[in-house]
């Protein structure tokens, strides 16, 4: 392999974006156009190759420069490969490495709603879910359950963060998504925009107004879009009253909700399913 660096010095320029760079630092890094971000692990880098994503630089533990990631390394023999130890390689960026490999990776421009949901029955809506953990997990069960893309409020967290795709094990780059840009208020216009589509709404919320997360009109319906709140607080209760729907997923043993991603998933199966 071509290009394999090994690291002897920190304080390198060439490292900064794996070592002194934020992650909202990276997504602003080319504004207005398309920063970076790091993907983690060869399973996560190859899906968002597979996907188009190009790769700027990789960062490698030792023993894996002959181990999982070599086929990766060998599809790109002109793109830097550094090198180390992987307590040297923890030291640097101050976490440890899932599968001992990084990857700096140019971002793309973001599709549009209409684009996204164009040939979409089943959709996700997120609505101000903050957690990176979360989102990774529920974009990993939209995958793997049903969904056609997911759409995301402005107040989410970035589905290309580390933790995000590493936790969604890449599904962040197979399905769909895109975000309600600033300029459309949400739900007011949001919602519009998802009526002309012709989509019917789901509030996912526990409330005892509800219709079963089973019911044949549910079912019935050619397009759903399926609508979920951030963690604790769940959806505001504006976007509630616009929706067609509220949906409650029934409990037990006296639990009052479930996180989520948890929830996310339960959702999905029923309403994804043909």
């Amino acid at each position: 392999m071509k290009n394999i660096i090994e690291i002897n010095d920190f304080s390198a320029p060439e490292l900064d974006i794996y070592a002194r760079t934020s992650e909202v630092q990276l997504l602003r890094y080319n504004e207005p156009a398309p920063g970076f971000f790091i993907a983690e692990s060869p399973k996560v880098i190859e899906r968002a190759c597979s996907a188009g994503y190009e790769p700027v630089s990789f960062l490698v533990e030792h023993k894996d420069l002959e181990g999982e990631a070599k086929e990766l390394l060998e599809r790109f023999p002109e793109i830097p490969v550094y090198t180390a130890e992987y307590e040297t390689l923890v030291k640097m960026t101050g976490y440890a490495l899932a599968r001992g490999m990084l990857c700096v990776m140019r971002r793309r421009a973001l599709s549009s709603i209409e684009e996204i949901c164009q040939n979409a029955r089943r959709i996700a809506i997120l609505e101000n879910v903050v957690n990176p953990t979360n989102i990774g997990a529920i974009f990993r069960s939209a995958a793997a359950l049903h969904m056609d893309a997911v759409l995301l409020t402005s107040g989410c967290s970035d589905p290309l963060y580390r933790r995000a795709s590493r936790v969604s094990m890449g599904t962040v780059f197979q399905i769909p998504w895109t975000y309600f840009d600033k300029k459309i208020s949400w739900p007011d216009t949001g919602m519009h925009i998802l009526r002309e589509l012709g989509f019917k709404t789901v509030a996912m919320a526990l409330r005892d107004d509800s219709f079963s997360i089973d019911d044949p009109q549910l079912h019935a319906q050619e397009k759903l879009a399926i609508i979920l709140g951030t963690e604790g607080d769940g959806l505001a209760a504006e976007t509630i009253a616009d929706c067609d729907y509220t949906v409650k997923i029934p409990m037990s043993h006296g639990v009052d909700s479930l996180n989520v991603a948890a929830a996310s998933a339960v959702a999905f199966w029923e309403l994804g399913r043909k």
